[in-house]
């Protein structure tokens, strides 16, 4: 039996996985805004309400996160796919390139490219290869009806048809 998949296949398999597109965004401890284009989100509890996402451990936005204690994620809508890509880029000026604002809890929102926000203090924090596992508190969401912007197979895509009711699961 195999010790373990190779990183480019591992990467291939998890490309056939469609998930929506967040901007994870925090402040650091100079006053900077940081962000990043994260696939890597899930919810974790309702009570309390908590979700948790992925980061490099290079990142520059995990550190924020760190020494900040918060941060937001952004869940982006079919028309943010500028965004995506500018926080996917190492391009130094990400915040002059996409109109932001303050969220009622102090966090980065992207306001024209995120249709929904979720504002969170940090609860936990894991290490697990060259990525940390960031559990957060959820403690301010604000959404907008908007179609999310998705990413799978290695595209963007939007939802077909989401006003189209789906068949409940027993």
């Amino acid at each position: 039996m195999p010790d373990g998949s190779a990183p480019d296949e591992f990467r291939s398999f998890m490309s056939t996985f469609c998930t929506g597109v967040t901007v994870i965004t925090a402040v650091g401890r100079d006053g900077r805004p940081h962000g990043l284009t994260c696939t890597s989100l899930t919810s974790v509890t309702v009570t309390p309400p908590t979700l948790m996402v992925c980061l490099d451990v290079r990142s520059g936005t995990l550190a924020a996160v760190r020494d900040s204690g918060r941060f937001a994620v952004n869940l982006l809508h079919d028309g943010g796919r500028r965004a995506a890509e500018v926080f996917s880029s190492a391009a130094p000026d990400r915040f002059e390139r996409i109109p932001w604002q303050f969220g009622k809890a102090g966090q980065l929102w992207l306001m024209e490219d995120a249709f929904a926000v979720a504002e969170c203090r940090v609860a936990e924090a894991v290490a697990v290869g060259d990525h940390v596992a960031v559990f957060g508190e959820v403690i301010n969401t604000e959404q907008r009806a908007e179609t999310p912007l998705l990413y799978g197979m290695r595209r963007f895509a939007s939802w077909a048809d989401p006003g189209v009711a789906t068949e409940k699961v027993p």
